[in-house]
């Protein structure tokens, strides 16, 4: 309400708080971010390097599903199968398992760990150099 307002106790005084060489104008500054190039250079500098310019290359109507490949590593290959699988396995080696990563919704393999020397078929879009020697040297494929 009126009675509240910060203007209530300006009454009588004649700038109002806002100095009377320097007078409170309207847009002193320029609105918004005018001036980032000139007259404010100072702070976009300090504050926001990087504001201006441009990086990279342009890439038109971008999809991130293209660029969608999710990486599972050597080492946790074995948790996308069940346990009792995993125990079966070790025992009985006239068996390969296949352990589907697709399926997982996973597209890449990565080599980093250890892998048990079981036998063992890896399904998956792609592979990195590491896992493919890994996956083959545990007498599996890929």
């Amino acid at each position: 309400t009126t009675s509240l307002k910060k203007t209530r106790k300006k009454r009588g005084h004649v700038s109002a708080g806002n100095g009377r060489i320097g007078k409170h104008r309207k847009h002193p500054g320029g609105r918004g971010l005018a001036g980032g190039q000139h007259h404010h250079r100072i702070n976009f500098d300090k504050y926001h390097p990087g504001y201006f310019g441009k990086i990279g290359m342009r890439h038109f109507h971008l999809t991130r599903q293209a660029y969608h490949r999710p990486t599972i590593n050597c080492d946790k290959l074995w948790t996308l199968v069940s346990d009792q699988t995993r125990a079966n396995a070790e025992n009985d080696s006239s068996k390969v398992v296949v352990i589907d990563c697709n399926r997982a919704g996973i597209y890449k393999v990565l080599g980093k760990g250890l892998l048990p020397s079981i036998p063992v078929i890896v399904k998956a879009k792609f592979f990195s150099q590491d896992a493919e020697k890994k996956i083959v040297a545990a007498g599996g494929s890929c």
